[in-house]
């Protein structure tokens, strides 16, 4: 059963049956509930995870508890792979904790790093989604450190919609429920200032926002307006 679960990942794709069986054979499973902490950023990194079902948030937290949410992943997703290139006792760099109940799967760092020695072509799939990653995370700091609230909530609900997004009746409807203060964590603002795009977004009729549910009701529209806030961009 993991062996069909693990080529069903896209980071499998392009890897031999030989290596997923070798894999599943060191997979590990377990089960957390709702806002169950999975690891924390000053345990140390032992192990990569895949999750099964479910979603799991990567957060940084400050010392005065201010959250910012790096990223969330969702089935199919892997997650606290840097383990493998880590220098021993070193931690995990962000605090893993479910969003809903969530089952994952887990190798340990030393086992994948054991068959990366022994296997090139895994190895160099390892370090392309390792570059993807941090394309990606970089992507997402800038966002953070140098746009306006608004055009940082507008590509926010916008990469939200692209990942957790499914059409309805009344438009896409973001399949994560959200409060204003855990957008705002994801957006790296404030939760009043994320509170007044919402509401202008609302009243400009591109989104509704009730019961911690988001719907672009007119994505058309909305991608407008996200392809103008992203033409404004010039890092």
């Amino acid at each position: 059963m993991n062996i069909e679960f693990l080529r069903s990942i896209p980071f499998f794709q392009n890897v031999s049956d030989n290596i997923i069986s070798t894999l599943s054979l060191k997979v590990k499973t377990a089960t957390y509930k709702k806002g169950e902490i999975i690891f924390s950023e000053c345990d140390e990194s032992k192990a990569i995870y895949f999750v099964k079902s479910g979603t799991v948030k990567i957060k940084k937290v400050n010392h005065q508890g201010k959250e910012l949410v790096v990223c969330i992943k969702r089935p199919g997703n892997l997650f606290a792979e840097v383990s493998v290139f880590s220098k021993p006792g070193s931690t995990y760099p962000g605090t893993a904790q479910t969003l809903a109940d969530t089952e994952v799967l887990y190798l340990l760092a030393s086992d994948v790093e054991e068959l990366m020695g022994t296997n090139p072509s895994f190895s160099v799939e390892m370090i392309r989604f390792m570059a993807g990653q941090l394309h990606s995370f970089s992507n997402i700091l800038a966002d953070v450190a140098l746009l306006d609230v608004y055009t940082k909530t507008v590509k926010t609900i916008e990469r939200l919609a692209n990942d957790f997004g499914k059409r309805t009746k009344c438009g896409v409807k973001i399949e994560l429920p959200l409060t204003i203060q855990e957008l705002a964590n994801i957006i790296g603002a404030t939760r009043e200032s994320v509170n007044r795009v919402i509401v202008k977004l609302k009243e400009q009729g591109s989104i509704t926002f009730d019961d911690k549910n988001i719907v672009i009701t007119n994505r058309c529209d909305f991608c407008k307006r996200f392809a103008e806030t992203a033409s404004s961009v010039n890092y």
